[in-house]
């Protein structure tokens, strides 16, 4: 009986044992509410100050231009959702994304088109990658945000996001960017890059579920999302959440000290499996091979095999993996990425390996025994 092995690190990631001991203080000895003046409160403030201030040196940016918040899905909502609220009604009615987006990001865009905004979907070539060109001349006077995640949290291909910023900037256009998947594996810098809006999660780089940070350019204006307190400058109301707060900090300067090593071993590890799975099923559609990927998402298609059977099975037999983001676990419609890149055919019948800490070679070897197996098995039973 072999032990299961876990290959859906880009749905979320075990917390740290680092993290882990940064935070146990907070729930022990230094539970004061920051925001209270006693000597608790004032102890807590002075350890979310400094959370705060080693976030933003992880990404280029200053203490006060990091808002906490409940993890990517809040940071994407606000940004949205609180960046139009914030500029509608001054000339300029349009929200330019892709349909490629995380739905965080899709659905704010939608509410705020039923708040009067205009939706402007911007064009993905069949990597699943924006069409530059394209994009910059969809990118006119009349959008008032435009928002294109840095790495595609399904396929993994990336984004061209410091040339949409650029443009962004020159054309007064606020520009968001979803730097979840891409934080830890590519640099996201602040200072190099001129995107006003970033988005980045704690789990999954090694830090709890529930904690994440938006990214706020100074001088950029939001609408709060949330309302009934001052602190985070009212841009994100409510007592927080401070241990959560310090395992982040850590969790993220962890990710950005290991990044080139952590990249190199992704990659290495994804090529290795990508490789051992066609070498036994030479039909394989590896989706999205042609763009440029980040190192620790394989997303593949068995033509002829349904994808929530093999999931379902693999699973049975010890893999853990996933059809696409854990977000739309259940959902019946299939992959909106995969369609949007003209594989609709075929869009609920995606496997998504993800990479991370826990991959070792030997559960890459495992993987690929077992996936293989189970395909030949499965297109058996399909073509009988």
């Amino acid at each position: 009986m072999h032990d299961p092995v876990y290959f859906d690190h880009a749905a979320t990631t075990p917390v740290r044992p680092e993290v882990l001991e940064a935070m146990a203080p907070f729930y022990g000895p230094r539970f004061g509410n920051p925001s209270s003046t006693h000597r608790w409160g004032r102890e807590a403030r002075v350890s979310l100050d400094e959370a705060r201030e080693r976030v933003a040196a992880c990404i280029g940016a200053e203490s006060d231009e990091i808002c906490f918040t409940s993890g990517g899905t809040e940071a994407d909502n606000l940004a949205v959702l609180g960046g139009w609220r914030a500029r509608k009604g001054k000339g300029r009615s349009t929200i330019a994304t892709t349909p490629i987006e995380h739905k965080a990001v899709l659905s704010s865009v939608h509410k705020a088109a039923a708040e009067g905004a205009t939706e402007r979907m911007l064009d993905v070539d069949s990597s699943g990658t924006v069409v530059l060109d394209s994009a910059i001349a969809a990118l006119g006077a009349d959008v008032a945000l435009a928002s294109v995640m840095w790495v595609n949290n399904e396929i993994g291909s990336v984004q061209p996001v410091p040339a949409i910023a650029t443009c962004c900037k020159a054309s007064g256009i606020l520009f968001h960017t979803d730097a979840v998947q891409a934080f830890g594996k590519h640099e996201v810098n602040a200072r190099s890059v001129p995107f006003d809006l970033a988005s980045i999660s704690g789990h999954k780089i090694g830090a709890p579920k529930g904690i994440g940070a938006l990214f706020i350019r100074r001088k950029t204006v939001l609408e709060p999302l949330f309302f009934g307190g001052s602190q985070d400058r009212g841009r994100r109301p409510g007592t927080e959440n401070v241990a959560y707060a310090v395992g982040f900090a850590t969790a993220c300067e962890l990710a950005v000290r290991e990044r080139t090593s952590a990249v190199a071993k992704y990659a290495a590890f994804r090529d290795r499996l990508e490789a051992g799975i066609r070498s036994q099923v030479p039909d394989l559609i590896v989706n999205g091979a042609e763009a440029i990927r980040a190192p620790h998402v394989l997303n593949v298609t068995v033509p002829g095999v349904d994808g929530e059977s093999m999931l379902m099975a693999l699973d049975l037999h010890g893999i853990a993996c996933s059809g696409g983001s854990a977000c739309q676990s259940g959902s019946a419609s299939g992959s909106h990425v995969l369609a949007a890149i003209n594989h609709g055919a075929v869009a609920g019948a995606s496997v998504r390996l993800s990479i991370g800490a826990l991959t070792t070679d030997e559960a890459v070897d495992r993987a690929i025994e077992v996936f293989c197996k189970l395909a030949r098995k499965a297109r058996g039973l399909a073509f009988a």
